[in-house]
């Protein structure tokens, strides 16, 4: 049986890899933002649905390797829950930033062409957004996705630039433009995916649920999972008024 840091990563022909940024759904550890508005088990719940659904759109890109970076810690657990269709690669060091300066330290040191990283919580992303970030890719040094908080969804690059992250910021409405800072600094060329949303408090949720309420196929453990919080949300507002 294989360690954690003896996990493997598929040998692979494709020039463009899609890692997704992960942790081992742990109560209490995902979607920390969530707390305040649901149980513990429910948040971890919908972190799954949403992980799950990530995955799976990743692997409807084409002619691309799909891969998983996490903390170390959770390799094993998120290669179980990956499957065989998408490698699990433990990164080296604490953090969001360390997690995004390993994807770039590790899966371009093969000469790979594009690989772009991207948030776990991210079902509601058309396949086509990221089909045009690769296309973004190769014709930048560096391609964005920005969230209209301030922060970014998506980010990718050709090669490894161990500088671009930092622990300042990271999560905070000011990591774009920190982000875009370095980026001048180390003249490269940004390019910019389309704008979207974090799922990050209860109000995303109700605009996901909206979202997914019209196009159920597009994520459907998420819409599921956010049917049924509807539902039970509906049933405490008419017990509420009862009382």
């Amino acid at each position: 049986m294989k360690s954690a840091s003896e996990t493997v990563v598929r040998s692979s022909g494709y020039n463009r890899v899609l890692v997704i940024m992960a942790k081992a759904p742990r109560l209490g550890e995902v979607k920390t933002r969530l707390a305040s508005s649901f149980s513990p088990e429910a948040v971890t719940a919908f972190y799954c649905c949403l992980l799950e659904d990530t995955l799976a759109l990743a692997r409807s890109v084409g002619d691309v390797e799909v891969a998983v970076m996490c903390p170390e810690s959770d390799v094993n657990e998120l290669a179980q829950l990956a499957g065989a269709q998408a490698s699990v690669v433990g990164q080296t060091g604490e953090g969001l930033a360390a997690g995004l300066t390993s994807v770039f330290a590790h899966f371009t040191r093969n000469h790979r062409q594009r690989v772009i990283a991207f948030n776990s919580d991210s079902p509601h992303l058309p396949c086509s957004v990221l089909e045009k970030a690769f296309e973004t890719l190769a014709a930048h040094d560096v391609v964005v996705g920005p969230t209209h908080d301030g922060g970014y969804y998506l980010v990718g690059a050709k090669a490894s630039h161990p500088t671009l992250f930092a622990h300042d910021g990271m999560g905070t409405s000011s990591a774009l433009e920190r982000l875009l800072s370095r980026a001048r600094a180390l003249e490269l060329s940004v390019g910019f995916a389309d704008a979207f949303y974090d799922i990050d408090v209860a109000d995303d949720l109700t605009r996901l649920a909206e979202e997914l309420r019209l196009a159920p196929a597009k994520a459907p453990r998420t819409a599921q999972w956010l049917k049924e919080w509807e539902h039970a949300s509906a049933q405490s507002r008419t017990t509420t008024r009862e009382l």
